[in-house]
């Protein structure tokens, strides 16, 4: 049987790697370019907020598999016919599902004014539009409320108490203060009542915190950025320091104070946590200053630290 044994050799050349590979490679091409683009600002999302895949899945009662079926752009065929139905009528997704942009023609023109605007001329426009509104976000003179922004383990609350306590400043960490809002832990608050009461929670401590110090350091929690009204209170009210640190002693910085917090139960932690700085760069980066943690020993990195804000917010030396 030449035949079989020509067939059965070449199946082993193939293989079964070999043949899921090539279904792969077949399926990438099939893939819509709306549900793949869709997929990826859905992880995007997810890795800025710090969340695993299934957590975002038990909170949208979703199966964890139907959540990665539309992170890798498939599965959500739905949402096309959406998309054929804007076609039709000319307009954008948005108007269709009702986003608060395009409920006025003001909205709608402000839209299409801004829709291709690079970054730069963005934050030029929400400054001008801080003036306007009067909401300081245009501020000339740098804010003795200074507020240290990151990722956890760059170094927050450790230079954070140092730097207060050699400015004379008050210490608020964040976090603390949104457990007494809540009257339970933040781990108990995003367990009872999810994420988006832990947000209300946090922001109304922030609004407190700016209510009873006009000076102070404060210690941010790390997915603060992901709530852009919060963190718009942030800009407008503090002047701001990214402390950024590279991957492996975020890690280490973390893993020895014995929180592993989001990645606990990620076989992957690294990648996680390399996703979520990815996911978060673009909002740290909108901090007045920025800091690497680093690139020298701690007592050296405080310096820098506190000259940098000693020289922003015009203390003498």
């Amino acid at each position: 049987m030449p035949t079989d044994r020509a067939s059965g050799s070449e199946s082993a050349a193939v293989g079964p790697g070999a043949r899921s590979d090539a279904r792969s490679g077949a399926d990438a091409e099939h893939k819509n370019p709306f549900l793949v683009a869709l997929g990826e600002r859905v992880r995007a999302l997810r890795s800025r907020r710090g969340l695993t895949r299934k957590a975002v899945a038990l909170a949208a009662d979703v199966s964890e598999r139907h959540l990665a079926n539309l992170e890798h752009g498939t599965g959500n065929a739905s949402i096309l016919v959406l998309l054929q139905v804007t076609g039709a009528l000319q307009c954008t997704l948005a108007e269709l599902i009702g986003d608060v942009t395009t409920s006025s023609p003001e909205w709608l023109l402000i839209r299409e004014l801004l829709e291709h605007c690079e970054e730069s001329t963005l934050r030029k426009v929400r400054i001008a539009v801080g003036e306007i509104l009067g909401t300081g976000a245009g501020k000339v003179a740098r804010n003795p409320r200074v507020a240290l922004i990151g990722l956890r383990g760059a170094g927050k609350s450790t230079l954070g108490q140092m730097l207060a306590d050699e400015l004379g400043f008050p210490f608020v960490e964040l976090s603390r203060e949104t457990e007494k809002f809540a009257g339970c832990s933040v781990s108990e608050i995003q367990a009872l009542y999810g994420m988006n009461a832990y947000r209300r929670y946090e922001r109304r401590a922030l609004e407190e915190a700016i209510r009873i110090y006009p000076e102070a350091v404060i210690a941010t929690p790390g997915g603060l950025v992901s709530d852009a009204a919060t963190f718009n209170v942030l800009l407008t009210h503090c002047t701001t320091v990214w402390l950024q640190a590279d991957a492996e002693d975020h890690m280490k910085r973390v893993t020895a104070q014995g929180d592993l917090r989001p990645m606990a139960a990620s076989k992957e932690a690294m990648a996680d946590l390399q996703r979520i700085l990815a996911g978060r760069a673009a909002f740290y980066s909108k901090a007045d200053l920025q800091l690497d943690t680093s690139a020298q020993p701690l007592e050296l990195t405080f310096h820098a630290l506190r000259d940098l804000v000693r020289q922003a917010i015009a203390l003498p030396a």
